[in-house]
């Protein structure tokens, strides 16, 4: 004996352009495939777990625009081209000794030489 399958639209009026899937609840599948242990299990996982009825389908179907998603899709998207000017700084903690050491480093490296030369000690 084969089984009737039950329609959404034998008990509610629907759109004339539903989707199939809608129309015919019994074409979802995939409920009810990983088993969890009850005591984790959540009211989501409960009711996610039950397939759709006729009653809980929708009977009218409106499809969105993708015209915002058609226009990125040839222009890509934004991407600033500018120049950069931030300081990048160091997520890395350096103790304060440290940043004198490096600090008297850079002011010897870069200025050291100019030094002796206004001294007047020069050879």
């Amino acid at each position: 004996m084969e089984e009737q399958r039950v329609q959404t639209c034998d008990f509610y009026r629907t759109d004339p352009d539903l989707p199939h899937r809608f129309n015919n609840p019994d074409c979802f599948h995939g409920y009810e495939q990983v088993k969890s242990h009850p005591l984790y299990r959540t009211s989501n996982q409960t009711y996610g777990s039950k397939k759709p009825t006729v009653h809980e389908i929708q009977t009218c179907f409106t499809a969105t625009s993708r015209q915002f998603s058609e226009v990125m899709l040839h222009s890509g998207m934004f991407r600033h081209h500018g120049f950069n000017t931030s300081v990048d700084r160091s997520r890395v903690m350096v103790s304060t000794e440290t940043q004198h050491r490096r600090a008297n480093f850079h002011y010897l490296y870069h200025y050291g030489n100019q030094r002796s030369k206004n001294d007047g000690s020069s050879k």
